[in-house]
């Protein structure tokens, strides 16, 4: 029986030291089992981690590159008039105060200083700011960056677009970069100007909106920002997160609206054109249809469907081109030439940038009826009102 049985007493042996050896080698390095059966388990072949997620890249932690390219080319500017004033002398006795109301006194003259800021286009010294930071100067300083003080000379003026171009002899001076293409809302931007007269200052914030109208000019296509503006602001530049120039500051809400975070910017695309012409000319040229329009309002005999797009003529100016080619209040200007026309925004953008002489066919509806009417654009005059809600 014994002699049976030791096969059997010899693989149980060995069953047991395996056991034994087992218990020892978890000990002596704890999960080795498991890297063992993984081993044996496991047949694909191996491959590398996964690839980390992509993320867009982070913005900047500072814009100090953005304002050391972009402020040596923007400046204060000092604008001096004379003004003179009359002392009124009133009355103390009321009876007298009805009858005789005051006596004007002597004429007093006294000197008023209007502050703003200003942008350098060119090396050889020509300089973009807004033209109501320099009406009625008698005399217009200019303060560099580096400190330099020179006098200015007014070039000329666009009050449609609230504009003016200085010259200035200071020698090679910096310039500004402009940024090729045209803003995006919730794009990063920085105003640089002279706030309140206390120097150069650099304020951030975004792209707020694009194309807003103020009714401040007849051309409005403003860029809203964030960045704060001030008075002393209007004609610094608003410049984008590499220090290339969007816009030229011009316009706030006014502060007893309660309005924070709102200001305005001519896009740099029009205050280059205004620029080029008033070097090159003197003034800005631009074509005239001479009429006044508002919004196409659909009613149930227009012909029109309830979206429709265009600019009614709301009033025609006497003798002008549109009165020569039989435009009439009441009709509704559809298209210009082969295009449509969007509103009357779209409508005086698109006649300012033809040229004062240009042919031009206007076509649209005359009491529901189709008609068609060939314009020659004149010259446009001067028709801004001033408005008090600027920087």
């Amino acid at each position: 029986m014994l002699h049976k049985l030791r096969p059997l007493l010899f693989v149980l042996q060995f069953v047991i030291a395996g056991l034994a050896a087992a218990f020892l080698i978890s000990l002596a390095w704890p999960g080795a089992g498991s890297r063992l059966r993984g081993g044996l388990h496991d047949k694909t072949p191996a491959t590398s981690a996964p690839a980390a997620k992509a993320f867009p890249a982070a913005g900047p932690v500072s814009y100090a590159d953005a304002v050391a390219r972009a402020a040596p080319a923007v400046v204060n500017i000092y604008a001096d008039k004379t003004v003179t004033e009359r002392a009124v002398r009133i009355f103390t006795d009321p009876l007298m105060q009805r009858m005789l109301g005051g006596i004007a006194g002597p004429a007093l003259k006294r000197r008023e200083q209007s502050l703003g800021s200003g942008v350098i286009f060119t090396a050889d010294g020509y300089i973009l700011t807004n033209n109501h930071v320099i009406t009625g100067a008698d005399d217009i300083q200019v303060m560099l960056h580096d400190g330099r003080v020179a006098h200015a000379r007014l070039i000329g003026t666009d009050p449609d677009t609230d504009l003016a171009v200085l010259k200035i002899d200071a020698g090679t001076l910096s310039t500004i970069r402009i940024d090729p293409e045209p803003p995006r809302v919730g794009d990063v931007v920085l105003a640089i100007g002279n706030p309140f007269g206390i120097g150069q200052t650099v304020t951030m914030g975004i792209v707020s909106a694009l194309q807003r109208q103020l009714s401040l000019s007849p051309y409005e296509d403003f860029i809203q920002t964030d960045a704060a503006i001030n008075s002393g602001n209007s004609g610094g530049a608003l410049v984008n997160a590499e220090g290339e120039l969007v816009g030229i500051n011009t316009a706030m809400l006014e502060h007893d609206t309660g309005a924070q975070g709102i200001g305005f910017a001519i896009p740099v695309s029009t205050a280059k054109r205004v620029l080029e012409q008033i070097v090159e000319h003197g003034h800005v040229a631009r074509g005239w249809l001479g009429v006044e329009v508002g919004n196409v309002v659909v009613s149930a005999d227009s012909g029109l469907p309830a979206a429709a797009r265009g600019a009614t003529v709301i009033d025609v100016y006497p003798g002008g081109p549109a009165a020569r080619a039989g435009l009439q209040t009441g009709d509704i200007l559809l298209k210009m030439g082969t295009q449509p026309i969007i509103d009357p925004a779209d409508l005086r953008t698109r006649e300012a940038e033809m040229t004062p002489g240009s042919r031009v066919e206007v076509s649209g509806l005359r009491a529901g009826e189709p008609f068609q009417a060939t314009v020659t654009l004149a010259q446009r005059p001067s028709l801004r009102q001033p408005s008090g809600s600027q920087g």
